[in-house]
């Protein structure tokens, strides 16, 4: 299993404020959510609030299938008017300090070359319509569900989908089975992708609900690499490429770019 750790920033010299906005949000909002439980339930998105357009503010029984059909409640808590509101806020929310890390990894990782590279205010329009896209799909596959639907997942899934057009060549450093290695974007992101595909068509087909495998939403993590892809695929089409820097001037004069040997050639890792 791929796990990355970090990737080849040369080309980049200076900080991507927008990405790390991002994550300083996320965190502050997940300390609101450690503060307030109703805060999450209330703000986060449960598709049947946006198809009706209502705001469920109270405890919601129905049938788990899990358990025979037997009734459960289901707690709701009072969230923003317009509860539509919430298909931003969800973006924002996690289900605890793992799904808060995992995310926040990724977006740490990969969220700075993308955003250099749409420039910050187009990144940050990109990031909030992947996410959209990515609930709008998780919302497809169950509009009557009112199981909250909550985390970055989404938006960082279209960034992964345009670092995978945009900087395929990229090295990644990479934990494979307890040894580090450097490995192309393009494989460690066209597994990953790979890994949404095949878990996301189980879960569909297996009859999860709302496209839920284990807690995870395929279906969004689906819905925003699809988005990403297209935004990656328009962006190699019409933005200029990366401009000329110190960093980039380096790294085309380094030994194994002309031909050379490449013992002994130091590399620096973001």
């Amino acid at each position: 299993m791929l796990f990355p750790l970090s990737d080849d920033d040369r080309h980049l010299v200076r900080p991507a404020w927008v990405t790390q906005a991002l994550l300083a949000a996320n965190v502050a909002l997940f300390l609101v959510q450690l503060a307030s439980p109703d805060f999450t339930l209330g703000y986060s998105v449960i598709p049947a609030e946006i198809v009706r357009g209502i705001d469920l503010a109270e405890p919601v029984v129905v049938p788990d299938p899990d358990a025979g059909g037997m009734p459960v409640e289901v707690p709701q808590a009072p969230g923003p008017w317009p509860i539509h509101l919430t298909l931003i806020t969800a973006m924002f929310l996690h289900g605890g300090w793992a799904h808060l890390g995992g995310n926040m990894l990724y977006l740490w990782i990969f969220g700075d070359n993308v955003e250099h590279r749409f420039g910050s205010l187009r990144f940050l329009l990109f990031y909030l319509v992947s996410g959209l896209a990515a609930t709008a799909a998780q919302i497809a596959t169950d509009p009557n569900s009112i199981i909250p639907n909550l985390g970055a997942s989404g938006a960082i899934s279209g960034v992964l989908g345009a670092y995978l057009v945009l900087f395929p060549h990229n090295r990644v450093m990479a934990l494979f089975f307890f040894r580090v290695v450097s490995i192309p974007a393009v494989l460690v992101l066209g597994l990953w992708a790979a890994m949404q595909v095949i878990s996301g068509w189980g879960s569909l087909s297996g009859g999860g609900a709302g496209g839920l495998s284990g807690g995870v939403a395929y279906a969004a993590h689906l819905g925003g690499l699809v988005a990403g892809i297209v935004f990656g695929l328009l962006a190699r089409l019409t933005l200029k490429e990366e401009p000329d820097t110190p960093f980039r001037r380096i790294y085309e004069g380094l030994p194994h770019r002309a031909g050379l040997p490449r013992r002994g050639r130091r590399q620096s890792w973001d």
